[in-house]
C-alpha cells in the first residue's frame, strides 16, 4: 500500500515537473510574441519586442524603474500601474501587493511580461532618470566589511541628486551571475558635488552585488549605473530631526547631513548610529566635524557588544534602547531611518511610543 502511494506521488511529481519544463520551453521558443505597442501615460508610445518582463523592456527604452533586487521579485520596489495587457496577478507578485494596490491595478514590473499591447502609468519624473558611465576613483576600507567607493562621472559628466536618494549599480556578468543585474545603493556624498558619486557598500555573504564590489571592482575601472531614485530626502520644515542608522545605512544620512551643512540648515538634529563593536564604527571624524559646523547637531553612536580592547566610553546597548533613553517628547520631531527591516520596525515602535507622528517617519529598508 505504502509502495503504491509512493509510486503515485512520484508519478504526479514527475508529470508536474514535465509540464513546468514544457511551459518554459513553450514560452521561450513557441511563444514568439513579435512586436507589441507599449503606451505610457497615454501620450508616449513605443514598439517593443514582446515576451520580456516589463522592467527589462522599459530599461531597453532608457526608462529606469527603481528596483533594489535587480528584477528578481524579492524587493517589491518596481511597482507600476498597468491599465491594460498584464493579465491575472502572479503568485510571485502577491506578497508585495496590498488589497488597496490591487484595486489600483498596481503590478510588479519585474514579474509581468509584455506579451501583448500594454498600457501603463508611471511618475513623469522617471523620464528624468539617466544612465551614467563613470570611473572608480578610489576604494577605501571603512571597516572590515564596508568599503567606500568614489566614482567620477564620465558621461553624463554631472548628476542632479537629492540627499538621501539612491542609484542602481550595474553588476556585470561574473561567477555569481550569468547575466548583468542591478543593485540599489544609497549615495553618501553631498549633492553639491555633481561630478562624483560616493557609495558605502557592506559585504553581504553570497550577495551578487556586494561580492562583486568587494572582490572584483578595482580602482580605474569603468562602471555603469542609473538614477537618481527614491523619495528618502529631508523635508523642508522647522521640526526637530532624528536620524537613525546602522552599518552602511550611514550613507544616505551622511549625504543629508552634508547637504544641511552646505545649505546652512539650522534645525536641532540628533543622529543615533548603532554598531556591534568598535571595529564596526566608522566616520567618527566626519561626524565630529559636522558637530562643529552644524549649529545644533549631535552624533550619538552606541555599541551593542563592545569588546574588552575597545576602551569604549560612549553609549552601550541596542540603538533602540538608546533612542528610547534620549528621545523625550516627539510631537515636534520628524525621523529619518536607514537599515535592516528589523531595525526600522523596532525604531518605528519607539518613535511612535514617544508620539512622533507615523506619517513623519521616513525610512529606507535594505
Amino acid at each position: 500500500m505504502i509502495q503504491q502511494l509512493l509510486l503515485s506521488v512520484g508519478a504526479i511529481s514527475a508529470i508536474a515537473s514535465l509540464l513546468a519544463i514544457l511551459m518554459v520551453i513553450t514560452d521561450a521558443t513557441i511563444g514568439n510574441y513579435g512586436i507589441v505597442k507599449l503606451t505610457i501615460n497615454n501620450n508616449k508610445e513605443y514598439e517593443v519586442k514582446g515576451g520580456r518582463p516589463l522592467l527589462a523592456t522599459l530599461m531597453d527604452e532608457g526608462i529606469f524603474i527603481p528596483s533594489a533586487c535587480g528584477g528578481r521579485g524579492s524587493c517589491g520596489l518596481c511597482k507600476v500601474k498597468v491599465l491594460e495587457g498584464a493579465g491575472q496577478y502572479l503568485p510571485t507578485e502577491l506578497p508585495w501587493i496590498s488589497e488597496d494596490e490591487k484595486k489600483q491595478d498596481i503590478r510588479l514590473s519585474c514579474q509581468v511580461k509584455v506579451k501583448q499591447d500594454f498600457r501603463i502609468e508611471i511618475p513623469e519624473e522617471l523620464f528624468n532618470v539617466k544612465e551614467f558611465r563613470g570611473r572608480v576613483e578610489s576604494i577605501v576600507d571603512l571597516t572590515h566589511d564596508i568599503k567606500e567607493i568614489i566614482i567620477t562621472l564620465i558621461e553624463p559628466s554631472e548628476i542632479e541628486i537629492r540627499a538621501g536618494q539612491f542609484i542602481q549599480f550595474k553588476v556585470p556578468e561574473y561567477e555569481l551571475t550569468n547575466e548583468p543585474v542591478y543593485r540599489a545603493y544609497s549615495v553618501a556624498s553631498s549633492p553639491s558635488d555633481k561630478t562624483r558619486v560616493e557609495l558605502e557598500i557592506r559585504l553581504v555573504p553570497g550577495g551578487i552585488g556586494t561580492t562583486y564590489v568587494h572582490k572584483y571592482l578595482s580602482e580605474g575601472g569603468e562602471v555603469i549605473f542609473n538614477g537618481p531614485h527614491g523619495d528618502f530626502f529631508l523635508r523642508d520644515t522647522d521640526r526637530e530631526i532624528v536620524c537613525i542608522a546602522g552599518g552602511s545605512g550611514m550613507a544616505p544620512i551622511k549625504s543629508i547631513l552634508l547637504d544641511m551643512n552646505c545649505k546652512g540648515v539650522n534645525r536641532r538634529t540628533r543622529y543615533f548610529f548603532g554598531a556591534r563593536s568598535k571595529r564596526d564604527l566608522f566616520l567618527e571624524d566626519t561626524m565630529a566635524e559636522l558637530e562643529m559646523s552644524l549649529p545644533d547637531f549631535t552624533f550619538i553612536p552606541t555599541l551593542s557588544e563592545p569588546k574588552d580592547g575597545d576602551n569604549w566610553e560612549g553609549e552601550t546597548g541596542l540603538v533602540t534602547n538608546i533612542l528610547d533613553k534620549h528621545l523625550g517628547k516627539g510631537s515636534n520631531v520628524e525621523a529619518y531611518l536607514c537599515g535592516s527591516p528589523g531595525l526600522i520596525d523596532a525604531c518605528v515602535a519607539i518613535l511612535t511610543k514617544h508620539r512622533v507622528p507615523e506619517e513623519l517617519i521616513y525610512y529606507d529598508k535594505f
